[in-house]
């Protein structure tokens, strides 16, 4: 019996889901043995990994362990063959690549009742086939051109998706649409079940596009929404006008912000400039009024200061450097006379020196003595001696005395004359000194005068215009703020209009939450009730039990209540996403064993609604079903952590 509450009426016409797996193989290598062979159905299947904590029987001498058989990783596989860029984090793909290089993975993929061949390589092949109407292993056997998977893909997205979803989920991007709803028909088992809108976790290293990941929920809700067809164009546009005006409010408020505060710095500063601050001041604008009245006074202040005039500056100026010549020149004197006084002081000694043997020569040239014999010529010429003839000269020897005796004179005369200049040029050179620097304190001062006026002109004309750049502020600010309240005016309109859209598209998750409830209380008990609401804040989830709950278990169960309400909505065709469905170990949410129970017991319940099941709703656990569910048709799969050969590739990675 169907649960209570629970109705169904499904598409017209279809016999099977118009989207499921109906095989699912890995090869060592292509044509090659087969490691993996997983035959899939319609309705229910039950990937199943026996843990001894649940009284599974040993296997050889080994104990049952239920995780690390390849539950996650037989998930990964079969969204790798619908699409996915990843089968597997990188570390795992790396220790798969090695044990499998040649290895390759296959599904049959039943599209609108026509079989896809798919198959995508493991190892460090590259070659990815999707052709319909193939035989899967004669493809995996065969070495033909790789034809990617977008041929598959490009047909669910004309068939059930439609292109016109894209305009309300990635508008202006060439990206499929298909790996988005993927992304929520498949969470990651590492997102735990914990919100409705957490599909792809950064753990996974999935590569899913925008927006299935990411912290921004906005974009996957509205994703959600265009799913299940609760949301149309003209709200998608509304939003983005939404999101453009409250874009140009922050920026407006951020402006207003950074010139309100150089307003009042202004406004400090031309207060204490003008020596306004004593006064009571008005408010803008009459503020500014006052200000230039302040600052035109300061002008006019200004004006009145005394000027030097250029032309006697100028005058100044040319007397200085006249000064300034005639030191240099009389420093130069200094320099040359005192260079000069010791050199002739040098030669006056010389001279001085040279007299005392000048004296004694022409002494002796009077009664000279013959230079062999040394006796007195006049002897010499008594006794006759015929040895020496040659005499000094008495008149040339004192010619030479009266002569050295003259330079001496004149040197000393030469001297007395440079001393006597070297202080007169002393004297000269005080006087200029002293004149030099009268003219530099009197040029100095009249240039001060010159830039004490010049500052005190160009300090009230800058306090001018800061007062006029004040005001442009004022006025650039009122208008700004104007424009805000506008800005805010119409950001509030257009919220409206999302809330009449949000109204309009309130029947759309009241038929949903028609199917949400009744799961909601088959899960837990007649006495519970479920409701889906959507509101400026995102998409709400309540489990009511006596008051709102919001356990970690009950907001699993949330999850995957309303993964199962979309389920119901898929096969009415009230959606663009397949009646598909994978769940990666959702006992592993801290789900309840008696809410774990009841899933599998309402999935089963859900086949029963149609002859034929017209949905795929594959679920991994380790948690031992039922009794009655741990067999064909439901199980399908029994995997086990060890030993290696019951793994899913076979072995011990």
């Amino acid at each position: 019996l169907a649960p209570q509450g629970l109705e169904l009426t499904p598409v017209e016409g279809l016999t099977e889901p118009r989207l499921w797996v109906r095989r699912l193989v890995v090869w060592k290598e292509p044509g090659g043995q087969v490691v993996r062979d997983v035959p899939l159905r319609p309705g229910l299947n039950i990937i199943w990994s026996p843990d001894r904590a649940d009284g599974a029987p040993p296997t050889g001498q080994q104990l049952s362990i239920g995780h690390g058989g390849g539950k996650t990783l037989f998930c990964r596989s079969l969204r790798y063959c619908l699409g996915e860029n990843r089968f597997a984090t990188e570390a795992q793909r790396e220790r798969i690549g090695r044990a499998f290089p040649n290895g390759i993975v296959g599904a049959e993929v039943m599209l609108d009742g026509t079989c896809w061949a798919i198959v995508r390589p493991l190892g460090s092949r590259r070659r990815h086939m999707a052709v319909p109407h193939g035989q899967l292993d004669e493809i995996a056997a065969g070495e033909g051109a790789s034809t990617g998977l977008e041929p598959f893909i490009e047909t669910v997205e004309q068939r059930i998706i439609t292109p016109k979803l894209r305009e309300l989920i990635s508008p202006g991007t060439d990206g499929p649409i298909w790996p988005i709803a993927l992304a929520w028909l498949t969470r990651d088992q590492e997102c735990r079940f914990d919100d409705v809108l957490d599909w792809r976790s950064p753990a996974s290293d999935s590569d899913s596009p925008m927006p299935a990941s990411g912290r921004e929920k906005g974009p996957r809700l509205e994703a959600l929404r265009a799913f299940l067809m609760a949301i149309t164009p003209e709200e998608r546009a509304t939003r983005e006008e939404v999101e453009r005006l409250e874009e140009r409010r922050r920026a407006a408020e951020q402006e207003i912000g950074h010139r309100r505060w150089e307003i009042e710095r202004t406004q400090t500063r031309l207060i204490s400039a003008l020596n306004l601050t004593n006064q009571t001041l008005p408010d803008f604008p009459l503020l500014i009024d006052l200000m230039r009245r302040a600052a035109n006074e300061q002008v006019a202040a200004a004006a009145q200061l005394p000027a030097s005039g250029a032309a006697e500056l100028a005058q100044a100026r040319k007397e200085l450097e006249a000064a300034r010549a005639e030191w240099m020149r009389l420093d130069g004197e200094r320099i040359r006379i005192g260079t000069s006084i010791p050199i002739e002081e040098r030669v006056l000694s010389e001279i001085q020196g040279e007299l005392p043997a000048l004296s004694f020569s022409t002494s002796e040239a009077e009664s000279q003595v013959c230079p062999i014999c040394e006796v007195p010529i006049d002897r010499v010429l008594a006794e006759k001696c015929g040895l020496s003839h040659k005499l000094h000269d008495p008149a040339e020897c004192r010619i030479r005395w009266e002569k050295r005796k003259q330079d001496f004179e004149d040197q000393q005369r030469k001297l007395a004359l440079l001393r006597q200049e070297r202080t007169q040029n002393l004297e000269q050179l005080a006087l200029a000194k002293q004149n030099m620097d009268q003219l530099t304190r009197r040029v100095s001062n009249m240039e001060k005068t010159r830039d004490a006026r010049e500052s005190a002109w160009y300090s009230a004309r800058r306090l001018q215009d800061e007062v006029e750049r004040l005001a442009d502020l004022v006025v650039a600010q009122d208008a700004a703020t104007a424009n805000l309240r506008q800005l805010t005016t119409d950001l509030e309109k257009e919220r409206g209009r999302l809330g009449a859209f949000r109204d309009k598209q309130a029947r759309v998750f009241g038929r949903m939450s028609e199917k949400f409830d009744p799961i909601v209380r088959r899960l837990v008990g007649s006495d519970a009730t479920g409701r889906i609401t959507l509101s400026g804040v995102g998409l709400e989830l309540t489990v009511d039990m006596g008051g709102d709950r919001t356990t970690a278990a009950i907001d699993s169960l949330k999850v995957l209540a309303f993964d199962l309400a979309a389920l119901c909505l898929s096969i009415e065709g009230a959606t663009r996403v397949p009646a598909f469905l994978l769940h990666d170990s959702p006992r592993e949410a801290d789900l309840g064993l008696s809410i774990y129970h009841q899933l599998f017991q309402l999935a089963r319940e859900l086949e029963e609604q149609t002859r034929q099941p017209l949905f795929q709703y594959i679920v991994t656990t380790t948690t031992r079903p039922s009794d009655d569910m741990t067999c064909a048709p439901w199980l399908r799969l029994s995997l086990r952590g060890s030993p290696g050969p019951e793994r899913l590739l076979g072995c011990d990675l």
